[in-house]
């Protein structure tokens, strides 16, 4: 067998397959592992597609970047929700998700050897698509609450830093950061010549009094700021592959050599797809967001009865958990016993970067409130019966 080292070889592998094969194994066995939700798309983008199906342009390449009215109608949701004005030293690109959104970036703003900062726990992806670059992640611990640490994060840029990384709402901890956190990031970002690279695919799921801020409406943020966005969350989208991103113009001749080399376009139907979703708007997920709230609320009441076994932070957006397990054992095989014995699943920690200690992503969004009680007792009784 032809066999030669290959730059894949030092990148993680993927975690979700990883459990995914587990559970096919395990039949009846609920998932926390994976980051979707429980509801789908708006009927109004499933009829759109439908429709779209006898039309001869949804079969035919279309233009790179994004359909113009799909590109039009992003314009308007982000200056209308996030105070972004894309006319103004600012593209969109529609993107087969936000992840990649990331990988494009990471190609147009780095050469081999560069390093970008993620903040701990980072979302693996990232980490993954930075390795495969060729460049280096550069891991910064948050604080006890998950938040960002910007001294930290000053700390760690070197002369080969291209870009530091946000994730808020975060996946995996479900901290909202601060805005003033956010703005500090920013600023440090135009001061030292690096870009603001900020994952804000779960913008809308904020609980209580979180509020989610977008670093692209800072005044001269245009310049260094690059913000991404998803449909797979708010609108039930996951397999429509539908994201997209805002970033500097003086990217877009970088930009546009990864997305022609990877993707072409982005797929037809699913762009006419979003069109309707996003003129059904972000009220259709509100009732699902509420639902979510009160989701969140057994998650943690019900995981907060391990204790002293595990701690549960505060988790105010997004819709995960990290639950950290007082134990010294490994958490993948910790993961393997839950799903084989207690037919329950969720994500160990090191695949967030997590390697001191033993973590858990508990992730609730594809629960109904009908089924919390059932999958988060599993986990709780799980975890009992093998810390003994």
């Amino acid at each position: 067998m032809l066999r030669l080292k290959s730059r894949m070889d030092g990148v993680q592998a993927p975690i979700i397959p990883v459990i995914g094969e587990m559970i096919r194994q395990t039949p009846g066995t609920i998932s926390l592992g994976q980051g979707v939700v429980h509801y789908g798309p708006p009927k109004e983008a499933i009829e759109a597609a439908g429709e779209a199906l006898s039309d001869p342009v949804t079969h035919e390449y279309q233009d790179g970047a994004g359909s113009p009215a799909l590109l039009e109608r992003l314009a308007v949701k982000l200056r209308r929700e996030n105070g972004i004005d894309v006319s103004r030293g600012r593209l969109v690109m529609v993107t087969a998700g936000a992840n990649m959104a990331f990988v494009h970036v990471v190609f147009a703003i780095t050469e081999p050897g560069d390093e970008i900062i993620l903040p701990v726990p980072f979302y693996f992806n990232h980490d993954m698509a930075i390795e495969m670059a060729g460049c280096r992640t550069v891991r910064v611990p948050t604080d006890d609450r998950y938040q960002l640490r910007v001294d930290a994060i000053r700390r760690a840029v070197t002369p080969r830093t291209r870009g530091i990384v946000t994730v808020s709402p975060n996946n995996p901890s479900g901290a909202v950061f601060s805005e003033s956190s956010l703005r500090e990031v920013n600023a440090l970002c135009r001061e030292r010549g690096l870009y603001h690279i900020a994952d804000e695919v779960y913008e809308y799921f904020t609980y209580g009094d979180a509020r989610h801020f977008s670093s692209g409406s800072i005044p001269g943020a245009e310049t260094h700021t690059i913000a991404m966005y998803s449909l797979s969350k708010a609108y039930g989208f996951a397999g429509w592959r539908i994201g997209y991103m805002v970033y500097p113009d003086h990217l877009a001749d970088a930009m546009m050599k990864s997305q022609d080399t990877v993707l072409v376009c982005p797929t037809v139907i699913s762009q006419v797809a979003a069109i309707a979703a996003l003129d059904v708007g972000r009220a259709y997920c509100q009732p699902y967001v509420r639902e979510l709230a009160e989701i969140r609320d057994i998650v943690r009441t019900e995981l907060s009865s391990l204790a002293p076994l595990a701690e549960v932070p505060a988790a105010d957006g997004a819709f995960y958990v990290l639950l950290k397990v007082n134990t010294d054992r490994a958490p993948l095989a910790m993961v393997e016993r839950l799903i084989r014995e207690h037919k329950v699943a969720v994500t160990p920690g090191p695949a967030f970067g997590m390697s001191d200690g033993c973590y858990f992503r508990v992730a609730y969004g594809a629960l109904h409130k009908d089924t919390v009680a059932e999958g988060i007792g599993r986990l709780v009784k799980g975890l009992r019966a093998i810390l003994g």
